[in-house]
């Protein structure tokens, strides 16, 4: 169990290797291998064929000049001491004496006709696989690098050796008559052989290298490539999940927005029937009993009373037209559509001032020129809403309106020097507050309010691409 999981490790960690890396490790061990075996197999390829011509030349060469010495092999079984030393001359000296290492003539019963070395004439042995290949009409040659001991002499040569087996045809009939065994010193071939070997190996590996490095580049810039895309599809996926997130955030922000907005129409509409009720509705009422009263009706009544008493029914019914302009005038907004950021605070505060009649310090900072309408009427129902609890709950001291820039927000504060309140007793259900925060959240902006005393800040702020910035 302990081993699978060790396993299981490996195959993660060696998937969570780059593409390249792994193309590296796996081509490199493959191209390694494949470089060994096409070595060895090419190598072993040209020895062959070079030991092969090597030895084909230096038969011929060895044919030529010891056949005409031999007699008719077919009548002759032995050879005269006359052809012996005839052999031993030719074999002892000259180009053949510097190269031969030893000679033999082999009869087709493994008897040894001829040889170098005198105590083997005469002797007959079990025909070897090289001797069975030569009588059978074809040459065999063997290299021996560093030489090796002879069965049949018990010699050990120390130089590198060509074991030649060489059939001995006969002239007009092409049969195999005999055997001519001999050794070559190869020094010159051995080291022949050598180079062969090394620019055959070089040659394997410089291709082998250069197949591998045009591949690894291929595959090195394919890797990069992917692991950009790669590294680009992760970014794009985390911007998505941000914004998904982000959006998330804000539907559920955007639901209670909308769930507060709904109570609120309700209690506002609450409000403006009690404004109504216990305002323009009480006056109308006092005029309307103040006509009932005996002072209109009895004739007796003095004509001033009747005056005074229609002046006062006259004031009521004013009060009460005034009163019912007031509520009007908080509930219709003025044309704010067309007006830019800065016409909109500079009305809503001119228009504070003249109600209340105190003053409203405002100051702006490169306000934006274009905003939605949406954006417009937030505004100015916030600013609207914070000065009229400035000056109902603050005295209407040091009142003052900021409009700043943070990035691509655009921020309202809305500051009084009055005494200050705990946010925290507010109740859920208070209409200003819960309708200021209501409208800002549900155009994607903040809201903050601050009460430590002395004073309070009430600040929102909005995004210019998510109000619908044109």
């Amino acid at each position: 169990m302990r081993f699978l999981v060790r396993a299981e490790d490996l195959i993660k960690r060696w998937n969570a290797q780059p593409l390249a890396k792994q193309f590296l490790l796996i081509g490199g061990l493959v191209a390694a291998t494949a470089m060994a075996v096409v070595g060895a197999f090419v190598t072993s390829l040209i020895e062959d064929a070079v030991t092969r011509n090597s030895a084909a030349t230096t038969a011929l060469y060895v044919d030529s000049v010891i056949a005409p010495l031999l007699p008719d092999m077919q009548k002759t079984q032995v050879l005269d001491d006359t052809v012996a030393r005839a052999l031993d001359e030719t074999l002892g000296q000259g180009a053949l004496g510097d190269r031969l290492s030893s000679f033999r003539l082999w009869r087709a019963d493994g008897t040894v006709l001829y040889s170098s070395e005198k105590n083997m004439v005469g002797r007959q042995f079990a025909l070897g696989p090289e001797l069975t290949t030569a009588f059978a009409g074809q040459m065999v040659a063997q290299f021996i690098p560093f030489g090796e001991a002879d069965d049949a002499t018990k010699r050990q040569a120390g130089d590198p050796l060509l074991k030649i087996y060489n059939p001995v045809l006969q002239p007009w009939s092409g049969e195999v008559v005999a055997v001519s065994e001999f050794h070559e010193i190869a020094n010159e071939f051995h080291h022949s052989l050598n180079r062969a070997r090394l620019h055959t190996w070089l040659a394997v590996a410089g291709f082998t290298l250069a197949f591998f490095t045009a591949l690894s580049a291929i595959v090195m810039r394919g890797s990069r490539t992917i692991e950009k895309q790669r590294h680009a599809l992760s970014e794009r996926i985390n911007e998505l999940s941000a914004l998904l997130a982000q959006n998330e955030t804000l539907r559920g922000r955007l639901q209670q927005a909308s769930q507060r907005a709904t109570a609120l129409n309700e209690t506002i509409l609450r409000r403006i029937g009690a404004d109504l009720h216990d305002g323009p509705a009480q006056l109308v009422a006092f005029a309307s009993l103040r006509m009932d009263s005996n002072a209109l009706i009895s004739p007796s009544t003095p004509q001033e009373a009747r005056e005074r008493a229609v002046a006062a029914i006259k004031a009521s019914l004013d009060e009460a037209m005034h009163e019912i302009r007031t509520i009007c005038n908080g509930l219709v907004l003025p044309q704010i559509e067309s007006a830019s950021l800065r016409e909109i605070l500079e009305r809503c505060v001119r228009a504070h001032e003249q109600r209340t009649g105190s003053a409203v310090d405002l100051s702006m900072t490169d306000p934006p020129r274009h905003l939605s309408p949406s954006a417009k009427i937030c505004i100015y129902r916030f600013v609207q809403e914070a000065l009229n609890n400035a000056y109902r709950h603050g005295g209407g001291v040091g009142q003052r309106v900021r409009q700043s820039m943070d990035g691509d927000k655009v921020s309202i504060e809305v500051a009084d020097g009055g005494p200050g309140f705990d946010p925290n007793d507010v109740q859920p259900t208070s209409l200003g507050l819960a309708g200021l925060k209501g409208r800002v959240e549900s155009l994607g902006g903040t809201f903050e309010i601050n009460g430590d005393a002395p004073g309070t800040i009430v600040r929102m702020s909005l995004g210019i691409e998510e109000i619908g910035q044109t």
